[in-house]
């Protein structure tokens, strides 16, 4: 049995992404998307959400390109330059995040309540979340992960994202023909390190899990045809495809963030007749988080 979770990154972060996420599920593949409590179109994501039954919503934890929920003072060791003169960011870097939670200078203690301030913001919103995953997929890290888990059991969250998985056999002229992708697929294989630590500690809070992710290689170049790919080397299990449908609009133009038109294509991906007979043609089950 194959069964695929297809989830939207970012809901609320603009309103083109809202409407985005909205089309790529009422007329798309999309089951299941994550929500970000701290971002400025969350408002509108959350009464879409309640709209939307079959629609299945997470929290998408931010601890870092972003603010937090909490007051600075309560975070300080995930801001930037520690929340030393009146710093309220937390930090932009991705490396630089990775380099402090190594050196043990991220608080787990802050970790933890920060996550929980983003889960109940979602629940004061009325809405239950169903599973969880970080953006820029930060809780791979030990570090991070254990402090979110406990965050998110102590809050009845019941699931978070593998964000682990094989690299799947793109073809090789694809990889060669693209120097962002010949790099990631690198960067990935390293991480694979992590995976086994991962799911011990997600079964060690009791979490559920995917048997890893898709579509982190391709992201921000997806397309048709790399889509296809990587439905048709689906293996037997569950698994999740990570998204990131938008439009590159004005207020996308607002907001720190690398993936810009690329959000556009991969929606076309996304609500495309092909990719839905890719997927019926391998037998392959649609499913949300929270049937998993």
């Amino acid at each position: 049995m194959r069964r695929l979770i297809v989830n939207a990154d970012d809901f609320g972060l603009t309103s083109g992404i809202n409407r985005a996420i909205g089309e790529a599920h009422d007329h798309g593949v999309v089951t299941s998307a994550t929500l970000m409590a701290n971002s400025g179109a969350f408002d509108e994501a959350a009464r879409m959400a309640h709209s939307r039954s079959q629609l299945s919503v997470g929290c998408h934890v931010v601890l870092l390109d972003g603010e937090p929920v909490l007051p600075a003072s309560r975070v300080a060791t995930l801001l930037q330059g520690g929340g030393r003169n009146g710093a309220h960011q937390f930090r932009e870097s991705l490396n630089d995040f990775v380099v402090a939670s190594f050196r043990h200078r991220l608080n787990p203690g802050e970790i933890e309540a920060e996550a929980a301030a983003q889960i109940e913001r979602m629940q004061q919103a009325g809405i239950q979340a169903s599973h969880f995953d970080t953006h820029k997929h930060a809780h791979m890290f030990p570090a991070v992960l254990r402090p979110l888990l406990r965050a998110a059991r102590a809050r009845g969250v019941p699931a978070v994202r593998n964000p682990f998985g094989q690299v799947w056999p793109l073809p090789l002229s694809s990889l060669l023909r693209s120097r962002q992708l010949w790099k990631r697929f690198a960067q990935l294989n390293a991480l694979r390190n992590f995976a086994t630590g991962f799911r011990r500690e997600v079964e060690g809070h009791g979490l559920r899990t995917t048997d890893g992710s898709l579509g982190v290689l391709v992201t921000g170049v997806l397309d048709l045809k790399l889509f296809t790919v990587i439905v048709d080397s689906l293996p037997e299990g569950t698994w999740e495809f990570v998204c990131h449908p938008g439009y590159n609009d004005a207020g996308l133009e607002k907001v720190r963030t690398r993936l810009r038109q690329s959000r556009e294509q991969e929606l076309q991906v996304l609500t495309s007749f092909e990719a839905r007979e890719a997927l019926r043609r391998r037998s392959i089950e649609l499913i949300s988080y929270r049937e998993l």
